[in-house]
């Protein structure tokens, strides 16, 4: 992590770059490649869909440091859970921002733009993810955030904080393995505790006190990401006797957005200055499956790399040769998408109508 000394710096440059009186903040370049910043950083919370290396270093079984993930990728094998972008690279490259750095490697100047805390297995429950041993939940990642703010408040003060943060956007994504990595799981109790409606409301009221600490820790400008189709994902598929998508598994997951949409308008009449979108991924998901060929894509029910039926029964392996034609997978492996979907979902995200993002898009938030 980089020192008190640098973090000053990084926000003092923030902050001149929010439109104090030397630079009008819609003139501000990105230094590196002349590209306009829509938004002085972006921090970002989640799972194995956005995380970018943060588990690299844990003793953890969820882990996407080698080849062939990031085969496609610039960097090579990171840990991003893809053969290339993920959902927040997209974004943050149409914000006007660079790579966002993970937190276990950001350092100095890197951090200039925000800080990546996700963490693959993570959950809204702590407990979620325990099969893959090392994995950095929820609350962790607000702890590790808390932990940055902490080194920079002691430099600038709190009100100089609080002024640069307003203007970030905070992107989370959780819930997934809430129920694959936990609900799901034989060896859990969960599913013989409570029902699916039940099991919702809890996780949202979880998530909800932990959207509301980061509110308390300055954070105003969210992008929640719901959950997608997860019960057409190739690990379900393998597990289905027909091959086909699990309507069980989807109609599981679907109260939790219905009850993220709910907590969404809740938190924004009762946290003043904030504003939340929900990224519907599961519409987003929906329209890719059902127009695959119009996009581009010629399979959609198998993954890219991995092993078993419909390669979602083992996941990609080490120096594992992947399909040749990733463009055309609509799945990289048995969990994620490939960098051509999460491109597509970043775009849509960014610039799309109310069908997949509410109530407005990210370049509207980013704008306001």
């Amino acid at each position: 992590m980089a020192s008190s000394s640098s973090f000053c710096h990084i926000f003092l440059t923030i902050l001149v770059a929010l439109g104090g009186a030397a630079v009008d903040q819609a003139q501000a370049q990105d230094a590196a490649g002349g590209r306009r910043e829509m938004v002085p950083a972006m921090f970002i919370f989640g799972d194995s869909l956005i995380d970018n290396g943060n588990n690299n270093n844990l003793p953890s079984l969820a882990k996407a440091n080698y080849y062939p993930y990031g085969i496609d990728f610039q960097g090579g094998p990171t840990g991003r859970f893809s053969n290339g972008y993920t959902m927040v690279d997209e974004i943050a490259e149409l914000l006007g921002l660079p790579f966002i750095p993970a937190y276990s490697e950001a350092s100095g100047e890197q951090m200039l733009h925000g800080i990546n805390y996700a963490s693959a297995a993570a959950g809204i429950l702590d407990v979620t993810g325990r099969n893959f041993v090392g994995r950095i939940p929820f609350n962790q990642q607000i702890k590790n955030f808390e932990n940055t703010l902490d080194q920079i408040t002691n430099n600038l003060g709190a009100v100089d904080v609080a002024q640069a943060l307003s203007r970030c956007i905070f992107f989370v994504g959780m819930g997934s393995n809430d129920y694959l990595n936990n609900y799901l799981m034989p060896n859990y109790p969960t599913r013989n505790q409570y029902n699916g409606q039940q099991y919702a409301d809890l996780l949202v009221q979880e998530y909800s006190q932990q959207l509301t600490s980061l509110y308390n820790l300055g954070a105003r400008k969210f992008v929640l990401a719901g959950l997608g189709l997860m019960g057409c994902i190739p690990s379900i598929l393998a597990q289905s006797a027909s091959g086909g998508c699990s309507e069980e598994v989807n109609q599981l997951v679907q109260p939790f957005n219905t009850n993220m949409k709910m907590m969404i308008n809740n938190l924004s009449g009762n946290l003043p200055g904030s504003h939340f979108i929900f990224i519907d991924v599961r519409n987003m998901f929906q329209d890719i499956l059902a127009n695959y060929r119009s996009y581009g894509f010629n399979v959609i029910n198998r993954g890219c790399c991995g092993i078993g039926r419909n390669r979602g029964q083992i996941t990609c392996l080490p120096f594992q040769t992947p399909c040749p034609n990733r463009d055309q997978y609509v799945f990289w492996d048995a969990f994620h998408p490939t960098e051509a979907v999460n491109i597509i979902m970043g775009r849509k995200a960014f610039s799309g109508d109310q069908t997949v993002v509410y109530p407005m898009n990210i370049q509207q938030l980013a704008n306001l």
